[in-house]
């Protein structure tokens, strides 16, 4: 999978788009790509390139990163991030697809707007 896919898999989502804020050149291979939510502007995703190896940084709820970063090896604290939050994933790891959309979209959800009252 290449960084390209993972952006791809993260724009599916409804009113997201991406964003390039730490650097001037969006075409460069190690620019890092911020997926948003139009509607408050918060990233739910962070992609960039480790070495020549994609990472997704995806935020999560504290258990549910600690219960996936025991149990896939892919899964690590986040890059320059909080680490109690926000997970790195390898994506041409041992996590499987579906649980790497699961965890995109979870990370959507919790940065999504607030519902008003």
């Amino acid at each position: 999978m290449t960084k390209r896919d993972i952006i791809d898999i993260c724009l599916s989502l409804k009113d997201s788009y991406e964003d390039y804020p730490f650097d001037l050149d969006a075409s460069l291979i190690n620019a890092w790509a911020v997926i948003r939510h139009k509607s408050n502007k918060r990233g739910f995703a962070h992609i960039y390139i480790e070495g020549e190896k994609p990472i997704v940084n995806i935020k999560l709820h504290p258990a549910q990163a600690d219960f996936y970063r025991q149990a896939y090896s892919s899964i690590k604290p986040a890059y320059h991030m909080n680490k109690e939050h926000w997970s790195g994933i390898d994506p041409n790891g041992d996590v499987p697809i579906e649980l790497l959309m699961a965890l995109v979209e979870t990370s959507y959800d919790l940065t999504k707007p607030k519902s008003k009252k």
